[in-house]
This record gives structure tokens, sequence and C-alpha cells, in this order.
């Protein structure tokens, strides 16, 4: 699938969006710096960003939810 610079990709624009702690954080579900990891969980991963219990530290801004969001909706390209 060709990606167009404004269409999110999981190397440049997700996976830098979870920190180290975010990882460590969710280990025993999944690994947040693997694409496979991340996609097949993507839908269970933005339900819980958009109702604020992820990451446990906090919310994320609308803006990161949303840029998972189109990631999401994308495709979830790598």
């Amino acid at each position: 699938m060709a990606v167009d610079d404004s269409t999110p990709s999981y190397a440049r624009d997700i996976r830098p969006l979870f920190r180290e702690s975010d990882k460590e954080s969710m280990v025993f579900a999944f690994d947040l710096w693997d694409y496979h990891d991340v996609s097949t969980h993507a839908q269970d991963i933005l339900e819980r960003l958009t109702e604020g219990s992820m990451p446990c530290d906090g919310e994320w801004p609308e803006a990161r939810i949303a840029k998972f969001r189109r990631w999401v909706e994308a495709g979830m390209p790598a």
C-alpha cells in the first residue's frame, strides 16, 4: 500500500508516541514497540486511549489520539 506523507505510519509516527514506560506498563499484554502487536491490538488501544485509561499516568492530548485514529483508519501502514 502506498502511503503519502500525510498518512501516519507506525515507524515514523506511531511508535515514537509510546515511551519506554508505556512499553513496560503494557508488556504483560503486548509490546507497544512492535508493529505486529500494536496493529493486532489497535482497536483496543484506540478505545483505551479515547477513554483515557491509557497510558496509565495520564491521558494523551487529542492530537495524539487523532493521529493514532488516522493510522488505524488508513489501514495501519508499517
